[in-house]
């Protein structure tokens, strides 16, 4: 089982400390975002108020100028002896009803006829602006100084008939329009001021959060951690494979794209699929299933025969996915070679140990005895015999690797007080492969082992097992019989299954599937046939191949 914790993560890198870190960078940054889009919309804001004000308060004076110039009684009255006595009445209520700063009505002479002011009343209009007006007959909107000040007014010319006698002139003071900007302007900067700040505390908060969720990691720090990281998965001897909970790859390294592909596929086009489409052997749906770990699990992907080892990925007690990690049996088997060795040879000296000391007890009753001729006799029969066994089987076998299993065997059964009988026809002279070796190795070791476990399990003294091998026809033939109880018909067609076993216990059903997966591999075939020691009768069959030098 494989768990993170926050707790279990230190900041223990070699890199420098950064002086400005990434929770005060994502504060300045997003405050500084927050500020430069708070600048840019109260400008923009400041310009579109300005533009929308002057254009509404334009609109409203030349809308009032032409109802003014419309009216009636207003040209009626520039033909009475005094226009400024009836038309000046008639404005100032008007004026007061739309809060302008002043309607003017003047003649073609641009004497004025009304005024907010009564004294300027009948005197000439200032801002030389109503030719267009009265000259043109146009309507429009200018800025210019007039008697009050600077203002922004409409101008409309009064008909009667078809001739122009007069001019409307409708104004706003540019002051009180500024005044009004400046007043809405100040609400419009207060609040974005107050977004601002909720902006700058949300900041913060994201800041920290993003902090905390980063385990106080800074980026250089992720990136360094990242690099170390994928450099050591990629460089490790051992294959990694990883998916989520959802039974999807979400790492591999290339020791498993070799391994398990023979680097065929590309790394990037089995991220994200699921295991068991890409390889239905995988433990590691049943681990997602389970949350039970296995270990030095063998099997056969591809070319290649691997042991895995499986488990869960665990988070704050949460199973976010599992691993497996895969070693190559080849490598294995070529570092293992003479710890094997080594191994059948105490096995065998733990076999002969029990053997001998009964011989030495022979030995010593014959010295007690003062039988000294029949004590060299026996020891010099008892050396032939052990010479002429090791002789007979070196002899017989041409390969170091398979001849030695076979002696390793020959002493465990002794230990085990299982008769191992090698037939004495026996003879494998042809030169083996890699993968027939392999193949070979595996089966025997695998077979022997349950031919011994089968006769164990039958009461009495007849626990016999037979080996036969040959290679006198086209193809390398070993046979291993037994005379346990055999197997019945119903597991013989499940036999080679991956997972099928009738033993009990857990983590079984592998040895003869991989057996199977090595012979095939070498182009061979592993069957049952009919016993004759009555137990089982396993053959292994292996075409002769040429060995290139």
């Amino acid at each position: 089982m494989i768990q993170f914790r926050e707790k279990d993560i230190q900041k223990q890198l070699l890199q420098p400390k950064k002086s400005l870190n990434l929770k005060m960078k994502m504060i300045l940054l997003i405050g500084l975002l927050i500020f430069s889009v708070a600048v840019l919309m109260g400008i923009f804001l400041n310009y579109f108020l300005e533009n929308t004000l002057k254009s509404q308060l334009g609109e409203q004076a030349i809308s009032v100028a032409e109802t003014v110039a419309l009216n009636p009684a207003i040209a009626a009255a520039f033909e009475a002896e005094d226009p400024a006595a009836i038309i000046q009445p008639l404005i100032s209520p008007i004026q007061r009803s739309i809060d302008a700063e002043f309607i003017v009505v003047g003649n073609a002479e641009e004497i004025r006829y009304s005024h907010p002011n009564p004294e300027k009343v009948r005197k000439r209009m200032i801002g030389e602006d109503n030719e267009r007006a009265l000259l043109q007959g146009e309507t429009y909107l200018s800025e210019a100084a007039g008697s009050l000040g600077n203002s922004m007014r409409a101008k409309v010319p009064i008909y009667s008939g078809d001739e122009i006698i007069g001019v409307v002139s409708v104004g706003f003071l540019a002051e009180d329009i500024q005044t009004t900007i400046s007043s809405y302007n100040q609400e419009i900067w207060m609040m974005l001021v107050i977004l601002s700040s909720v902006g700058l505390a949300a900041a913060i908060g994201i800041a920290t959060y993003i902090k905390r969720s980063l385990h106080g990691l800074e980026p250089e720090e992720i990136s360094h951690l990242l690099f170390q990281k994928e450099t050591i998965l990629q460089s490790t001897h051992e294959g990694i494979i990883a998916v989520n909970a959802k039974g999807q790859i979400t790492l591999l390294n290339q020791m498993a794209q070799r391994l398990l592909f023979d680097g065929d596929v590309s790394v990037n086009k089995l991220i994200g699929e699921p295991i068991d489409r890409v390889l239905p052997d995988s433990d590691l749906p049943h681990i997602l299933e389970t949350s039970e770990s296995r270990y030095d699990k063998e099997r056969f992907f591809g070319k290649h025969t691997v042991y895995v080892n499986s488990g869960p990925i665990y988070y704050e007690d949460r199973m976010v996915g599992a691993v497996s990690t895969f070693r190559s049996k080849t490598e294995i088997d070529q570092l293992t070679k003479e710890l094997t060795q080594v191994k059948q040879y105490a096995n065998a000296l733990r076999a002969q140990t029990h053997e001998f000391s009964n011989k030495l007890y022979t030995i010593s009753g014959l010295v007690h005895l003062d039988k000294k001729e029949d004590v060299l006799d026996f020891i010099q029969m008892e050396k032939d015999v052990q010479q002429d066994a090791i002789r007979q089987l070196i002899d017989k076998v041409s390969d170091p690797l398979v001849s030695g299993i076979l002696l390793g065997k020959i002493h465990q059964a002794s230990e085990q007080h299982i008769q191992l009988d090698i037939n004495p026809e026996s003879r494998l002279k042809t030169p083996l492969t890699e993968v027939q070796r392999q193949a070979l190795l595996s089966a025997i070791g695998n077979l022997v082992d349950n031919a011994f476990d089968a006769v164990k399990l039958k009461s009495g003294t007849n626990q016999n097992v037979s080996l036969y091998f040959t290679d006198m026809g086209e193809d390398i033939l070993f046979e291993i019989d037994d005379s346990g109880d055999g197997i019945p018909p119903a597991h013989a067609i499940h036999l080679f299954e991956t997972g099928f076993t009738s033993k009990n216990g857990k983590d079984r059903g592998y040895g003869l599937s991989t057996v199977a997966q090595l012979v095939h591999r070498a182009d061979g075939e592993l069957y049952l046939e009919e016993s004759e020691l009555g137990g089982a009768c396993f053959v292994v069959s292996l075409p002769k191949k040429e060995i290139r030098t």
